[in-house]
């Protein structure tokens, strides 16, 4: 089964704009697509605003602006607030796993957006579209991402790796887990989360070691907050480096000296920014297959994400 994702309907080619177009983004529609299951939301549309119609942007005080038309002033703040709160309870039903909203919409727009101050006219990139600041707020452990920021490989990554995670968080909840399955996601998810944040994978193993401590609704409390600021953390190449340290470990009896020259050389590599983490990575993972080392071959750190999106190929 895909996992869901909501998603700004003009990205996925349709013609909802204000003036009759669509922003489609064939990366979102076509190579993400493959893996997830759109739902998608155009919020002036589904407030009731009419296509064509005329350009809103955001007035005021960038804490709490007001959707306004660019020309006639007509303010539909309320309007949208009022679908947008009957949205997120039918969305609480859809499982969303992660959200791509447009950039620079005064609706959907999550950061940067240019608001409008009242005593001169002039704008400043501080505000937050009212429907995906109304999203984020109802939401805040829900990964969330604008399609503009995609374009960079990090944050592509960073973003899609969180998706995967948060949605098999999500499976782990729905079915009922008990102490030997949380035991298991935690440990298999181990070299990520370092990857992320080593100290918060230490905080989130504190919580497990105490299953029995507090109720199931305090443990998945408890936990998925600290899933979510260990995954919200940036990866970096020291931070990676250390867990190709790590992997190295557990081969020490099985490698022979060739190999183990081999693999060092190659992480150096990619400290220098001469090849990406695909490479050692790819490495690893001929290792675990050839010394069938089966505690990594369970890694998601090693296959975090399908192969096919290439997101370790970026220097």
């Amino acid at each position: 089964m895909k996992i869901k994702l909501g998603v700004s309907t003009c990205l996925l080619g349709e013609k909802v704009r204000y003036d009759g177009g669509h922003k489609m983004n064939r990366y979102v529609r076509d190579t993400l697509g493959q893996y997830f299951d759109y739902l998608p939301v155009c919020p002036e549309v589904e407030c009731g605003l009419p296509i064509p119609r005329e350009a809103l942007r955001l007035t005021g005080d960038p804490g709490a602006p007001r959707l306004v038309t660019n020309k006639t002033g007509l303010d539909y703040t309320e309007q949208m607030q009022t679908w947008g709160r009957k949205r997120l309870v039918e969305l609480e039903q859809e499982d969303l796993c992660g959200y791509i909203f447009k950039s620079r919409s005064p609706s959907s727009g999550m950061e940067r957006i240019k608001v409008y101050r009242v005593r001169d006219g002039m704008p400043v990139n501080e505000g937050v579209g009212l429907w995906a600041r109304m999203f984020m707020d109802h939401f805040p452990l829900v990964p969330v991402e604008d399609e503009g920021r995609l374009n960079d490989p990090l944050l592509r990554e960073h973003f899609i790796e969180r998706v995967f995670v948060y949605a098999r968080w999500r499976e782990l909840v729905r079915t009922g887990f008990k102490a030997g399955d949380l035991i298991d996601f935690h440990s298999r998810h181990k070299l990520l989360f370092m990857a992320h944040s080593p100290k918060l994978y230490k905080e989130m193993g504190s919580f497990v070691a105490d299953f029995k401590q507090l109720s199931r609704e305090q443990l998945i409390e408890a936990y998925h907050r600290l899933l979510h600021q260990a995954m919200q953390e940036k990866t970096s190449v020291k931070k990676h480096i250390n867990v190709l340290q790590h992997l190295l470990g557990y081969f020490k009896n099985d490698l022979t000296p060739d190999e183990k020259q081999e693999f060092l050389d190659l992480v150096e590599s990619y400290r220098n920014g001469d090849v990406p983490l695909i490479v050692p990575i790819t490495l690893i993972n001929h290792f675990v297959r050839k010394y069938q080392e089966p505690y990594l071959g369970r890694q998601y750190y090693l296959n975090p994400h399908p192969g096919e999106l290439r997101l370790r190929n970026h220097a």
